[in-house]
């Protein structure tokens, strides 16, 4: 009896060092977001105080006015953005996995190979592709031109996930669609879409995230434009001798809103989706 206790114990001291560690490991990894707090409630005059202030003691809503008066339209843009890349990422990744999952084309496991290889190319690199075939299309500082430069990102690593999901759905749902004289497209659309939920979730969630914090494209592509994305909104702050960052870091904390509810609302079906395929009965 006494050592089924001191097993316990030990158990239990175990289990209370690794909650430990791992309230530190979070403290620490989520400081920066609460430093941006921090100083998006700081006024300009203490921010060069040392050492800086733990805490805004003379708190001052400054920088989120300067979010109300001058950063919505790039909000609204950003937004705009997000959900036209999530529409094309799973109008093109959805029939393309389902090709590849349960279609097998030939030369299937060679357009996975490419997909994989083309997450590895620098995005400079993609954005100076994309300047060069814009500037002689006329889609440079254009909303749809960034739409489809962001899915670009988003395409590859969807059709993955998309494949990786069907490729769980039973044969037999698609034969006896076929056997009640449904046709490709009308199982792809009535069954296999409804089923493949948490997929859809989680490549419309990625996607909305990289079209919301992309830089690359939004510098190279929309700078000096009339629709601007939110990254280009908060480096208008930022100059040779002038750097406001009381609006730099409310601006970012309001841009951080809508990926951080999103992310909270989806995270089970993202943890689905992410992990479909990776275990095999």
């Amino acid at each position: 009896m006494t050592g089924v206790v001191v097993t316990r114990r030990n158990r239990h001291s175990r289990t209370w060092w690794k909650t430990a560690i791992g309230l530190v490991l979070t403290a620490i990894m989520l400081f920066p977001v609460y430093w941006m707090l921090n100083v998006s409630f700081t006024r300009d005059q203490d921010m060069r105080k040392s050492p800086p202030g733990l805490f805004p003691t003379d708190a001052t809503l400054e920088g989120y006015r300067a979010v109300v008066d001058q950063q919505l339209p790039y909000l609204g843009t950003s937004l705009v953005i997000g959900l036209g890349t999530v529409v094309l990422t799973v109008a093109l990744a959805a029939p393309a996995g389902y090709a590849l999952a349960k279609l097998r084309p030939r030369g299937g496991g060679l357009l996975s190979f490419v997909l994989l290889a083309a997450q590895m190319i620098p995005g400079i690199i993609m954005a100076m592709g994309f300047y060069a075939i814009y500037l002689s299309l006329g889609l440079l500082q254009s909303v749809p031109g960034l739409i489809v430069a962001d899915s670009t990102l988003a395409v590859p690593f969807a059709v993955l996930i998309f494949t990786a999901f069907m490729s769980g759905i039973p044969g037999e749902l698609l034969q006896a669609a076929k056997t009640d004289g449904a046709g490709a497209v009308r199982t792809f659309w009535s069954i296999v879409m409804p089923m493949s939920r948490n997929a859809v979730v989680t490549v419309s969630l990625f996607a909305f995230l990289w079209s919301w914090s992309d830089f690359i494209f939004a510098s190279t592509l929309a700078s000096g434009g009339a629709h601007q994305p939110i990254t280009l909104g908060i480096y208008q702050y930022i100059g040779n001798n002038n750097q406001e960052w009381n609006a730099i870091m409310a601006t970012a904390v309001v841009a951080s809103l809508p990926a951080a509810v999103i992310l909270v609302l989806a995270q089970r079906y993202v943890a689905a989706g992410v992990t479909a395929g990776a275990v095999k009965d």
